[in-house]
């Protein structure tokens, strides 16, 4: 197929997904601010969860994954898209709010293998500083993409069986690589479901705005 042929309108909704490196340019300026204040969440459950380094490769694949869903609800519905791009936008500037004046961190183990979940490991220790992690980003936005899911028309088997697992990994891989706690993951979920309830008040209330517009006009005439 030419590239000439290609409608290249239809595609531009995909420049939405431009706020990705935006918001991750913010949040590498907020991890990199000295604290004055760190402040630790952790609980027994999080001392008797273990450390398993496996679960690096999940941990790592995140934001690819969170991608990938968009782009597969872009395909689907684009109205599911336009929701995800928005619920995950709010959730993150919320979070970073939060981080501003909220700092936490998490104890991390000392990695002193040398197999390729060790490096694997090392490389996210030093690549993400251990502040900031009350509410999680990983698991907001790992739930956010099943939970959109759970409640949409394309639903089916397959994608919620794919989708909620790989999602649900995501999650439990916060945890034993000891990059959040189970309270990061709670707060997560919550945000999400707040974001959702109030986007959805906004919307019946437009909704309503409009039909009384409508109603008006119609009495007009």
């Amino acid at each position: 197929m030419s590239l000439r042929k290609i409608d290249w309108r239809k595609y531009a909704p995909l420049a939405l997904m431009l706020i990705f490196p935006v918001l991750g340019s913010l949040y590498g300026w907020i991890n990199t601010r000295p604290a004055a204040d760190v402040y630790t969440l952790v609980t027994d459950f999080d001392r008797a969860t273990p450390f398993i380094k496996y679960f690096a490769l999940p941990y790592s694949v995140w934001i690819f994954y969170i991608y990938a869903c968009l782009i597969y609800y872009y395909r689907k519905d684009l109205n599911l898209y336009y929701k995800g791009l928005a619920v995950y936008t709010i959730c993150a500037l919320t979070c970073y709010l939060i981080y501003s004046v909220f700092q936490t961190t998490v104890p991390r183990p000392i990695i002193a293998g040398h197999d390729p979940f060790d490096l694997l490991m090392k490389f996210i220790y030093e690549r993400d500083r251990p502040f900031n992690c009350f509410p999680s980003i990983h698991c907001f936005s790992s739930y956010m993409v099943m939970r959109l899911l759970w409640g949409s028309s394309i639903r089916n088997r397959w994608n919620v069986i794919l989708i909620t697992g790989m999602s649900s990994t995501i999650i439990l891989s916060t945890l034993f690589v000891k990059q959040h706690v189970i309270l990061d993951a709670i707060a997560a979920v919550l945000l999400v479901e707040f974001t959702l309830a109030v986007l959805a008040i906004v919307d019946g209330l437009l909704r309503d705005a409009r039909v009384r517009q409508r109603h008006k006009r119609s009495l007009g005439a």
